[in-house]
C-alpha cells in the first residue's frame, strides 16, 4: 500500500500476522442490534410519533375509499336496474357526493402520507449523519492496535456502504412497514364489517404463507450479513492495490491481486445472489396465496350476492380490499429483506462503535517541557507472552541527540511509539522531565513532540495547508518562517501556485526531497521541546540529501532529538548511540568509543560498508 496517502494512521511495527475483518468473529445477536437501533432513534420519536400518526390518519383515509367506490357501484347499479324495470330514476346527487367525498379522501391521504415520507427521511438522514460523527470521532479513540490489526478498506466500509445501506433500507423500509402495518389492520377491519365468512374464507391461507416466510428469513438473515463482510474485504483488496498499484505492476503481481479479487468478488456475489433471491422469494409466495384467496373470496362473494346475503358494491369494496391486503402482506415480507440487510449492516456499525478505546484518566496538563527523558525499566509486547522490549533503562539530558540503531525488529520504532505514548507500556515507567507521561493525556504528551518520518505524510491540499498542520493556529509570517528555516521556502516560490498549489492525492506532484522538507517545516512550526527523527533522508538523492540534513540540523539545535538510523554514517555527530539487539540496549556510547570497543555496533557499521564496497 502506499505510504504517501494513508487514509488513516498505521503504525510502523512487528507484524501481527493477517489483519482482522472487524465484527465477524462472534455470532449475531440481531435483537441486541435492534435495541441499539432503536436507541439511535429515541431522540426523534416526536417526529416518530407525528409521522405515525400521519400514517394512520392517511391510511383510514384511504381504506374509507374503497368502501364509497362500493357504495358508488351499488348506487349505479341500483339506478340502471331501476331504469330497466322502469321502477326508478338515477340519483345523480347521491353519486355526486360520493365522488367530491373521494377525492377529498384521497388528497388528504397522499398529502399526509408525503408529510410522514418527509419526516421518516428526515429522521433517518439524521440518524445517519449522527452515526458518521460518531465513526469518526471514535477512530480518533481507538489504539494504535486497532488500525494494525484491521484494513484501510474494512473501516471505510463502515462509513460509506454499512451506514449507506442502514439509511437507504431503513427510510425505505420504515415507510413502508409503517403504512403496511396501517393497512393491513385497516382492510381487515373493513374485510370483517362487510362479511365475516368471506374475510376467513380469503385469509385461509395465509398462515401457511407465513410459515414459509418465516423459514426464508431464518436462512436469509446469514446471508445479508455474510454479503456485508464481503462487501467489507472486497473494499479492503481494492483500496490496497489502488494504493500500491506501483509495487503490484513492479512485481508482476496483476495476476495473484486478481484472483484475490475474483475469490472475493466470487464469495460476495454468492451471498449477494442468494440473500437477493431467498429474500425475493417472499414477495410472490405471499402474492401468490393472496391470489389464491382473491379468488376464492370472489367466488364465495358471487354465491352470496346470487341469494341476496349482500350487494355487488360489497363484493367490488371487498375484492378491492383483499387485492389492498395481499399486496400489503407482500410489501411486508419485502420489507422484512430490506430490515435483514439492515440489521447486518447495523450490526457492523455498532459493533466498531463497541470496540475498546483509549482512555486518558489524568486532567493534569504538562505545560512547559524542557526536554530530559527517561526510560525506567520499560517493558512491553504488542502480543502478549511475545515481548518486544524486555527491560530498557536510559535517561537523557535535554538537548541531547540520541541516535537508535540496531537491525530490523530490534525495537527502535516501537521505543519512539512508547514515548509518544501510541501504545501503553507493561511495566515500568517513561518520564518527561521527571514527570511520568502516564499522568497526563496522551494529546498533552504529543503536544510537545515533534516527528519527521522516512514515510512523508501529506494530504490533498495546499502546501500552506501543509505546512500549517503542525499548528493550526499560525499565522502566514509564521508559516513563511518555518519553510525559509526548513530551506524549501525558495522552492516553493518556484512552484506554480507557491505556497497555494494543491498537492494532489497521492503527493505525486512533487518531488520526495521537496516532501521531506515541508514535513520538516511543519516540524519547525510545530516548535517541539522533543524531536523524533526516522530516517528522515533515506528516501532522497544526494543532493536533496545534503539539503535535508542541514534543515534538520536547524531544526535539531536546542532541542531533544532521538534519531532512529539505518545508515549509521548519518549519526556519527549524535551525543550518544543506543544499541539495540533483541529489544534490549547491547551497547551504548559515541561512534568512535563503540567502534574501538569492537563490539555489535562496530560489527553493524562494517557489515554496512562492506556491503557498499562490495556493490560497487
Amino acid at each position: 500500500m502506499s505510504t504517501q496517502k494513508p487514509v488513516l494512521p498505521q503504525g510502523r511495527g512487528p507484524t501481527f500476522g493477517p489483519r482482522m475483518m472487524l465484527g465477524t468473529q462472534k455470532p449475531k445477536n440481531a435483537k441486541q442490534t435492534a435495541k441499539l437501533l432503536f436507541k439511535k432513534l429515541s431522540p426523534y420519536k416526536i417526529s416518530i410519533i407525528f409521522a405515525l400518526i400521519a400514517t394512520i390518519a392517511s391510511t383510514v383515509f384511504a381504506i374509507i375509499g374503497p368502501s364509497l367506490i362500493g357504495s358508488a357501484t351499488t348506487t349505479i347499479f341500483n339506478g340502471l336496474t331501476g331504469r330497466i324495470q322502469q321502477k326508478g330514476s338515477f340519483d345523480y346527487k347521491a353519486l355526486g357526493d360520493i365522488l367530491i367525498t373521494l377525492v377529498l379522501l384521497y388528497t388528504l391521504s397522499s398529502l399526509l402520507m408525503f408529510i410522514q415520507n418527509f419526516i421518516m427521511s428526515t429522521v433517518v438522514q439524521k440518524m445517519s449523519y449522527t452515526l458518521r460523527s460518531d465513526i469518526s470521532e471514535k477512530i480518533d479513540r481507538l489504539p494504535m492496535k486497532t488500525f494494525d490489526q484491521t484494513t484501510h478498506g474494512e473501516i471505510l466500509s463502515r462509513i460509506t456502504n454499512d451506514i449507506d445501506t442502514l439509511s437507504q433500507n431503513l427510510g425505505q423500509g420504515m415507510n413502508q412497514s409503517l403504512a403496511s402495518l396501517a393497512t393491513i389492520i385497516g382492510v381487515f377491519v373493513m374485510m370483517i364489517r362487510i362479511s365475516l365468512v368471506m374475510t376467513l374464507v380469503a385469509i385461509l391461507l395465509f398462515p401457511i404463507a407465513l410459515i414459509l416466510s418465516s423459514s426464508i428469513i431464518r436462512r436469509t438473515q446469514k446471508l445479508f450479513v455474510a454479503q456485508q463482510k464481503s462487501l467489507g474485504e472486497s473494499n479492503g483488496l481494492i483500496e490496497e492495490a489502488y494504493g500500491g498499484h506501483d509495487v503490484i505492476k513492479a512485481f508482476n503481481a496483476e495476476p495473484d491481486m486478481q484472483k484475490k479479487f475474483e475469490r472475493i468478488n466470487g464469495e460476495l456475489y454468492d451471498s449477494a445472489w442468494k440473500s437477493q433471491f431467498f429474500s425475493g422469494l417472499m414477495g410472490p409466495i405471499m402474492m401468490g396465496i393472496g391470489d389464491v384467496g382473491y379468488v376464492l373470496a370472489a367466488l364465495f362473494g358471487g354465491y352470496l350476492a346470487i341469494i341476496g346475503a349482500i350487494t355487488v358494491g360489497d363484493i367490488q369494496a371487498f375484492i378491492q380490499y383483499m387485492r389492498t391486503f395481499s399486496q400489503r402482506i407482500g410489501q411486508t415480507a419485502q420489507v422484512t429483506g430490506l430490515f435483514q440487510s439492515t440489521m447486518a449492516a447495523a450490526e457492523r456499525v455498532f459493533d466498531f462503535l463497541a470496540l475498546e478505546e483509549e482512555h486518558d484518566h489524568s486532567e493534569a496538563s504538562l505545560h512547559e517541557v524542557h526536554g530530559s527523558v527517561a526510560f525506567d525499566h520499560v517493558a512491553f509486547s504488542y502480543i502478549p507472552e511475545k515481548p518486544v522490549i524486555r527491560d530498557f533503562s536510559i535517561h537523557i539530558e535535554q538537548g541531547q541527540r540520541i541516535a537508535i540503531v540496531g537491525p530490523t525488529g530490534a525495537g527502535k520504532t516501537t521505543i519512539v511509539k512508547l514515548l509518544m505514548r501510541f501504545y501503553d507500556i507493561d511495566k515500568g515507567t517513561i518520564r518527561i522531565d521527571n514527570q511520568d507521561i502516564s499522568s497526563f493525556s496522551r494529546s498533552d504528551v504529543r503536544r510537545h513532540m515533534g516527528m519527521v518520518l522516512q514515510d512523508t505524510w501529506l494530504f490533498n491540499g495546499t502546501i500552506r495547508d501543509n505546512i500549517r498542520y503542525g499548528r493550526l493556529d499560525a499565522t502566514e509570517e509564521e508559516i513563511i518562517e518555518a519553510a525559509k528555516a526548513a530551506r524549501i521556502d525558495h522552492v516553493i516560490q518556484t512552484l506554480p501556485g507557491g505556497y497555494d498549489m494543491i498537492i494532489n492525492e497521492e503527493s505525486s506532484n512533487i518531488s520526495q526531497g521537496q516532501k521531506q522538507l515541508i514535513t520538516i517545516a511543519r516540524a519547525f512550526l510545530s516548535n517541539p521541546s522533543i524531536l523524533i527523527l526516522d530516517e528522515a533522508t533515506s528516501s532522497v538523492d544526494t543532493r536533496t540529501e545534503i539539503l535535508v540534513k542541514e534543515a534538520i540540523t536547524h531544526l535539531m539545535h536546542g532541542r531533544t532529538s532521538f534519531i532512529i538510523a539505518h545508515r549509521l554514517s548519518t549519526i556519527r555527530d549524535a551525543d550518544s548511540i543506543l544499541v539495540m539487539r533483541d529489544g534490549d540496549v547491547v551497547e551504548q556510547g559515541e561512534h568512535k568509543t563503540l567502534l574501538a570497543n569492537n563490539g555489535f555496533y562496530a560489527e553493524l557499521y562494517n557489515a554496512q560498508f562492506e556491503a557498499q564496497d562490495a556493490s560497487v
